[in-house]
């Protein structure tokens, strides 16, 4: 199979032990990959304790007509700073377009357009981001610690958070119950 050579706009799934039990099953939206490092959103896993409404009353949005979604643990990095990965029928101040595939807006402008019901049709709200040096992720993909795929739009904004991680390996033709928690050496 031919990967790109830049992940963005892929999907990081980890593999089983990968070692950091912040990233046990998690799955990754690459919004930003080059030489100069990375930088993705966790998809994975909800914050129990925060739902959208939460969130919008906590910055002083009044929460209109915005569904009471869960909340992501978007990464490790900056777990105080809000994103909102979306798809590419809204755009605001700061928005990066990830390829043809969804944006990710970290400005409060998505906020009040999503409380407006002015924003994007399909989104996922995240706290944090998962961020790699330049090289950093380039050399992790060479160990047991990650998969990419391309993964479906559907796979993201339509399955539920907990069954991301099996949809998409799914997708990929993977077997989750084959998979091992330590890589081969020949």
């Amino acid at each position: 199979m031919d990967h790109p050579r830049f992940l963005s706009g892929q999907m990081l799934l980890a593999m089983p032990g990968i070692g950091d039990p912040r990233f046990e099953r998690a799955v990754v939206a690459m919004c930003s990959h080059d030489p100069d490092g990375a930088l993705g959103i966790g998809v994975g896993r909800t914050i129990p304790e925060i739902r959208l409404h939460g969130l919008l009353a906590q910055v002083e949005i009044d929460v209109g007509v915005a569904p009471d979604v869960p909340v992501h643990v978007g990464g490790p990095v900056e777990p105080q700073r809000g994103f909102v990965l979306h798809g590419q029928d809204w755009g605001g101040q700061d928005t990066l377009h990830v390829g043809k595939r969804w944006a990710l807006t970290g400005t409060l402008d998505v906020l009040r357009a999503i409380a407006a019901g002015r924003g994007p049709r399909q989104f996922v709200v995240a706290l944090g981001y998962a961020g790699w040096t330049g090289g950093q992720l380039d050399m992790e993909m060479t160990r047991h610690g990650w998969f990419a795929t391309p993964g479906t739009d559907a796979l993201l904004f339509d399955t539920p958070t907990e069954g991301r991680w099996d949809g998409l390996f799914r997708a990929a033709g993977v077997d989750t119950r084959m998979l091992a928690s330590e890589a081969g050496h020949a």
